[in-house]
């Protein structure tokens, strides 16, 4: 269940950095509170994913794939540029996601 709880904590948190946008700087109320609860809930369910998985090895993977997925919604979504140090970028973070899940056995 854990690992359940992390998936939703990381899709909270793209949620609500990609509302955070739209916020304008808290000056939008919709955003602003669907960022603010969307936060909330990435917290929550961060604090429960790691009542049963490793605290280094959950917040590698939430804030990982949260990177990762934010580069191609701002990329895909706002139409933002990316060029080839932030690919490679990206791509050793999400590489040390799947080292982690792959070879680690500090994981549960």
């Amino acid at each position: 269940m854990a690992w359940v709880y992390l998936a939703v904590a990381i899709v909270s948190e793209v949620i609500g950095t990609s509302f955070l946008k739209e916020s304008d700087g808290f000056s939008v109320f919709w955003p602003s509170l669907i960022s603010l609860c969307a936060y909330g809930l990435a917290l929550y369910m961060l604090s429960l994913a790691v009542q049963s998985l490793e605290l280094g090895i959950a917040y590698a993977i939430w804030a990982g794939v949260g990177t990762a997925l934010i580069v191609l919604i701002g990329w895909l979504v706002f139409h933002q540029s990316i060029d080839v140090p932030a690919i490679i970028g990206v791509a050793m973070i999400v590489g040390g996601v799947v080292v982690i899940n792959a070879f680690s056995e500090l994981e549960a």
